[in-house]
Formats: structure tokens, C-alpha cells, sequence
């Protein structure tokens, strides 16, 4: 499987009985060892309001762990555009691609990665989901103030983005439906489904973006990664035992109850309605959760049916160890080669 590439999102996730300190730090580590073992690349998402998840300012994040890493590509899985101005994100990812060239993917999504009321404080407008349907020209004018070429006529033609970065991060549209990826194809842009939450869209989105595609100067081909929850373990009751927290922290999110990610113990032990086992039942259907086998199965029959070129892989787990070995896991699973990397920085 050497021809596909395996990358991390992480989510920064804030564990029941630690601090968002100490999950930061755990991101350090995990970004580490990603590229101690040969990952591709390492993203943080953006979401807000949200208790168990410390990944709120994904450009600070990347800083952070750009500058504790050494070769290892590091973006955002995504920053979620109308949530922020062009200008603002054109300013912080040039910063990061001038500080670190040649490492730095900028992904791009629509939603708000929140709540209503938090996506109004957050946009400053009673319409905040309106926004989104300016995605498209919100785009085109973050590039533009990347590449200095905003064209004559353009009301911010004379502003620039400082500093501006000697190429343009990698950019990346995410999306969990079609537009996104009809809009990735026609622009010739990479294309990142979110298959760890919509696995129902994912074949869909990904016929769409191929049937969309047109070659540019950033693209020659589609080029198309699934986000995808894997636990791996030494084996498969383990693995099972370890992802139970993450469904239930999901549930409680889809209940309208966020909250820190709870121990394997209370997800065990929790009494869970008819409801709530059929709504985890059909999540745990399109995740990947096992002892090595039986995760480098799930991650075959994943690719056989979409043709994936990468999977950036999420794993929500109590314990960091856990996570970290799910990830060595993973690796030798997927006979991924190891890198050679400076000592790490201190964090």
C-alpha cells in the first residue's frame, strides 16, 4: 500500500480528568511521532464551543507544531473560510508558509464548525449560515491575496497580504457534501471528503469531484483523500473497548450536550437507549476499529471502493499512549516506510 498515503487529522481532544494544556501537549507528541513513522502530513480542524476540542485557532496550532517538528507537512483540515475574513487567513497562512516553505496545507471549509448561536458571534451577523453561499468568491479572493493578483477592478486590488509567501500553501477544499466537491474539480484543487462523519456522501462526492475535474497549474489529476476514524489495538476487543468513548462523547454532541471525552470506563458502563444504540451502530459502520488485521482490511475494502490517493486518519481515544500506538499500529499495519527527522524540539 506503499502508493497511498496516510496522514493525521487530530482534533486536539480534550479528555475527561486533563486540562486543554495537556491535550495540546499530546498533539505535540502525536505530530512527532507521525513523522518519526512516516506520515504525510498532520492537520488540525476548527471547531468552537465545544468543550473536548482545544483545536479552536488552527493557524496558532500549526505554528506550534511546525516549529516542534522538522519535515512533516502541516495544515488544517480545515479552517472553515466565511468564518473569517480573506485578508486575515491570506495574512496567517502566508506568515506560516514564509516561516516554514514548502510545509504548510492550507484546507478550506464552509460550515462554521459550530452551533447557530456561536456561529452568529463568531461571523458577527444574524444570517450566519448565509455566508457560506459567498464560499466561491471568498476563494477566489483568498488566492488572489496569496498570489499578489487580486485583477483590475477588484475593490482590494491595491491591498496586499503581508508577507507574502514565495509560493502559495498547498491548498485543500474539505467538504461533506457535493458542493465542495464539484467546486474542487472545476478549480483543479485536491479534494478532502469528510468520510468520519457523512460516510453515506463519500462515494457520491468522490464520482462528482473526478466527473468535475479540470486540470489547472496546481492539479494535473484528481487527487482525492478521505478523513476516516481508525482505533487500532492489539486486538480487536481492545480496539473496540477504546473507541467507545469518542461514539459516546458523539452522541452527547448530536444531543445537544458536548462535552469533554469521556473514560472507556463510563462509555462502558453507560445505559444506552434502543435509540442511541441504532444512532451508534450505524456511525460504527463506516469506521475502522480493530487489532491490525482487521484494521488493514477496513482500510483495503475502503480503498477498493473509492480509489483514495490518502486517508487522513482521526482517532479519539481516552489515553495518549493509546493513541499513539494506534497510530504505530496503523503504520506497520500499512507497512508505511519510517523517516529519519532531527531530534524533536522541546515542546
Amino acid at each position: 500500500m506503499s502508493d497511498v498515503a496516510l496522514s493525521v487529522l487530530d482534533l486536539a481532544p480534550v479528555v475527561h480528568g486533563a486540562t486543554a494544556a495537556q491535550a495540546l501537549q499530546e498533539s505535540v507528541l502525536l505530530a512527532q511521532l507521525a513523522e518519526r513513522l512516516g506520515y504525510t502530513r498532520v492537520w488540525y480542524a476548527e471547531h468552537h464551543n465545544m468543550p473536548g476540542i482545544a483545536s479552536s485557532a488552527p493557524p496558532v496550532l500549526i505554528a506550534h507544531i511546525a516549529a516542534r517538528t522538522d519535515r512533516i507537512r502541516v495544515g488544517s483540515g480545515g479552517v472553515m473560510l466565511p468564518n473569517h475574513s480573506s485578508l486575515i487567513v491570506a495574512e496567517q497562512f502566508g506568515m506560516l508558509e514564509t516561516l516554514h516553505p514548502g510545509r504548510i496545507d492550507l484546507g478550506l471549509g464552509r460550515a462554521p464548525g459550530t452551533d447557530g448561536p456561536t456561529a452568529a458571534a463568531l461571523r458577527r451577523t444574524s444570517d450566519p449560515f448565509g455566508l457560506e453561499d459567498d464560499f466561491p468568491d471568498q476563494l477566489t479572493e483568498l488566492r488572489g491575496f496569496l498570489q499578489g493578483s487580486l485583477p483590475d477592478g477588484h475593490p482590494y486590488r491595491g491591498v496586499r497580504a503581508v508577507p507574502q509567501p514565495a509560493h502559495e500553501p498547498q491548498i485543500w477544499l474539505l467538504g461533506s457534501s457535493g458542493f465542495s466537491a464539484q467546486l474542487a474539480g472545476q478549480l483543479g484543487l485536491p479534494f478532502s471528503f469528510a468520510h468520519h462523519f457523512m460516510a453515506e456522501n463519500t462515494e457520491p462526492a468522490v464520482r462528482l469531484y473526478r466527473s468535475s475535474f479540470q486540470a489547472s497549474e496546481t492539479l494535473a489529476a484528481p487527487r482525492v483523500s478521505l478523513g476516516v476514524n481508525v482505533v487500532a489495538a492489539e486486538d480487536d476487543a481492545r480496539a473496540e473497548y477504546l473507541a467507545a468513548p469518542a461514539n459516546l462523547q458523539f452522541l452527547r454532541l448530536r444531543q445537544g450536550r458536548p462535552g469533554r471525552l469521556p473514560t472507556p470506563e463510563e462509555a462502558a458502563s453507560h445505559p444506552y437507549s434502543a435509540a442511541e444504540r441504532a444512532f451508534l451502530e450505524q456511525r460504527r459502520a463506516s469506521q475502522i476499529v480493530g487489532g491490525p488485521d482487521t484494521v488493514r482490511r477496513g482500510i483495503e475494502e475502503l480503498l477498493a471502493r473509492t480509489n483514495a490517493n490518502e486517508l487522513v486518519i482521526t482517532t479519539m481515544v481516552h489515553d495518549g499512549e493509546d493513541r499513539r500506538r494506534s497510530y504505530e499500529l496503523v503504520a506497520e499495519a500499512m507497512d508505511l516506510a519510517p523517516r529519519e527527522v532531527a531530534p524533536p524540539a522541546a515542546a
